[in-house]
């Protein structure tokens, strides 16, 4: 995940969603979440009902990036979606940040992935794909595989 700025009322709320969803997430995956699982808490404070939590794969220097743990974090987020039925979810660019994810590499897995399950699944009527910066959604919209119709 990204850094970003949380203004000073927000902080005290933000720590005590990131203890509380940590100590949910630790209830089901005691050594931590797998990379590609994702699992669903409570959203606390913040303007939502549910966050659902997922880890990414990590991308070392010189190293593959993972294509099919890539689509696991979305594919998984979108079936707990889905089994709860919730009807539009948000996500970040997974793992393109500090976990090293080639942008341009995880455009096409992530459309892929998402409109492989739109198709089988009605439930969902709303994904929204949130970028740290439009650079980011740029890279996006130049690799994406996405159907035109």
């Amino acid at each position: 995940m990204e850094a970003a700025w949380t203004a000073p009322s927000t902080a005290a709320a933000a720590r005590a969603f990131w203890r509380s969803a940590v100590s949910s997430a630790r209830n089901g995956f005691p050594g931590g979440l797998p990379t590609g699982e994702a699992v669903l808490t409570t959203a606390g404070a913040l303007p939502a009902k549910f966050v659902i939590h997922t880890v990414g794969p990590i991308v070392r220097a010189g190293g593959e990036a993972s294509a099919r743990l890539l689509a696991a974090c979305y594919r998984n987020s979108l079936a707990l979606a889905t089994e709860h039925g919730l009807r539009s979810i948000a996500f970040p660019a997974i793992s393109t940040g500090a976990y090293g994810y080639p942008r341009a590499d995880a455009a096409p897995v992530v459309s892929t992935t998402i409109e492989y399950f739109l198709r089988e699944s009605a439930t969902i009527k709303e994904v929204r794909l949130v970028f740290y910066d439009s650079s980011d959604a740029q890279i996006f919209l130049d690799h994406h595989t996405f159907s035109e119709h």
